[in-house]
């Protein structure tokens, strides 16, 4: 659906801060880019790839903005075709019009499109910054620093169909945080916990702390645990170096009776993911770090919005991964820029991605950090080529079910849950499809999945 010049013209020009840039197309693409193994969590799995959607929208001077939205699949293809009526023939730099015309929070109560929102504004700072030729940071107040510091995203992994990558038992953990440090420079660790029984997890944890002695370790048990369980836990921890607990227990009330027993800060990004929320934890604190996601807060001026109260209240903040590629990396480069109360490494998935969609591939890592791009917009370009690749590998695989576990069938968790994997299970799971493949779609390589449900 593209507007007409006619159209475009007809639109009122005379207050645009863009010179009368509109919208004139959006397109949604969906991708599925492969990562280095199966990885695991309290609520199921990553099913070696993640599943994107890439979002373009164009304006009528030719420029092109880009966003991002995990998971969506075809779904997400008509989420984002839906709101061509909303958007055609706006001007992209009214962000806090096209805040309320697609996420106006009593009319979103029956149409929940928040991290819609994000993708579609990403896009619009993009343009908007390529407009003015300057980056998003000097759009956002300005960047503070040029780096981004992260940590290693450690996880319980399964292994490949040749038995590599395998991560299971304390030593293949150990080694691969080894691995992690040598190759990328990381000096804080973060263990994705939930998986296995809490004391066989508490056990890797503590290993962790005895071989990188000198760096910072955080654990996150996805809210597995009951109340009970986290204080026990927690108060096990207190003697490392920790830089948080996140989110060990589901609820703002479990996690304030954890805060009162644990000398350990909480972080969430579960039950703190609005404002809302945020007031509530100002108001009867449960959470001592906020950690910001530019797609579940809505986008990055949200997110620095919750900067801005975090710092007003002395709450500390992290930039959270939901699984990037490298245009939502950009966001949190460009986030993690301009708020000055930001004191911890960033989450990101991003070292587990074997390639990327932006031009010149995966971004690289120096001393545990990342560069915040500097070209204007989000500083970066599609690579048309990558783009189509890993969009056809997702027309022949599709989604996956991200909250099941591949060895697990019919498997689903509690909260708190006491449905552990078996630290003992060494099984390979063949990751293939259930049945003959949709009409239409090729049979996948060998090793791929699918499934029902898409990624987070």
């Amino acid at each position: 659906m593209l507007l007409s010049t006619r159209e475009i013209r007809s639109i009122d020009e005379s207050s645009s801060a863009s010179d009368g840039m509109k919208i004139v197309d959006i397109r949604a693409t969906p991708v599925t880019v492969p990562i280095d193994a199966p990885l695991r969590h309290a609520n199921g799995c990553h099913w070696g790839r993640f599943v994107r959607t890439v979002i373009e929208i164009e304006t009528n001077n030719g420029l092109v903005g880009l966003g991002e939205m995990g998971g969506g699949g075809e779904a997400g293809v008509a989420a984002f075709n839906g709101l061509k009526p909303y958007l055609l023939g706006r001007d992209p730099a009214h962000l806090e019009e096209l805040r309320f015309l697609i996420a106006n929070p009593t009319a979103s109560l029956y149409n929940p499109r928040t991290q819609v929102l994000a993708a579609i504004e990403f896009a619009c700072l993009d343009l908007v910054g390529q407009h003015w030729n300057v980056s998003v940071s000097e759009i956002l107040g300005g960047r503070l620093r040029d780096r981004v510091p992260f940590a290693s995203y450690l996880f319980y992994q399964y292994p490949n169909a040749d038995g590599s990558r395998e991560v299971r038992t304390v030593e293949q953990l150990v080694a691969e945080a080894r691995r992690l440090k040598e190759e990328h420079g990381f000096t804080t660790h973060k263990l994705k916990a939930g998986v296995f029984p809490p004391e066989y997890e508490l056990e890797c944890y503590r290993a962790l702390s005895e071989v990188l002695l000198d760096d910072r370790l955080r654990l996150d048990p996805n809210g597995a645990w009951s109340t009970e369980q986290s204080i026990r836990i927690g108060q096990q921890i207190e003697d490392l170096n920790n830089d948080y607990l996140e989110d060990p227990v589901f609820g703002m009330a479990g996690m304030r009776r954890t805060r009162q027993k644990v000398r350990v800060p909480l972080a969430t990004n579960t039950v703190v993911v609005g404002f809302e929320q945020l007031a509530t934890n100002v108001l009867h604190p449960a959470v001592d770090v906020i950690l910001l996601d530019t797609t579940f807060w809505g986008g990055l001026r949200a997110c620095v919005k919750a900067a801005g109260v975090c710092e007003t209240f002395q709450l500390g903040v992290a930039v959270h991964s939901s699984g990037e590629l490298g245009i939502q990396l950009a966001t949190m480069l460009h986030l993690g820029a301009v708020i000055p109360n930001l004191t911890f490494a960033a989450d990101a998935h991003y070292h587990h991605l074997s390639d990327d969609v932006i031009q010149g591939g995966l971004m690289r890592y120096h001393g545990g950090a990342i560069d915040v791009p500097r070209g204007p917009g989000l500083g970066v370009k599609i690579d048309r080529e990558r783009l189509a690749k890993y969009h056809d590998l997702f027309l022949r695989l599709g989604p996956y079910p991200y909250d099941q576990d591949p060895l697990r069938p019919g498997w689903t968790p509690l909260i708190p849950n006491q449905r552990w994997a078996d630290p003992l299970d060494d099984r390979v799971p063949e990751l293939r499809w259930p049945s003959a493949p949709p009409a239409g779609r090729p049979a996948p390589v060998g090793g791929a999945a699918t499934g029902a449900a898409t990624d987070e």
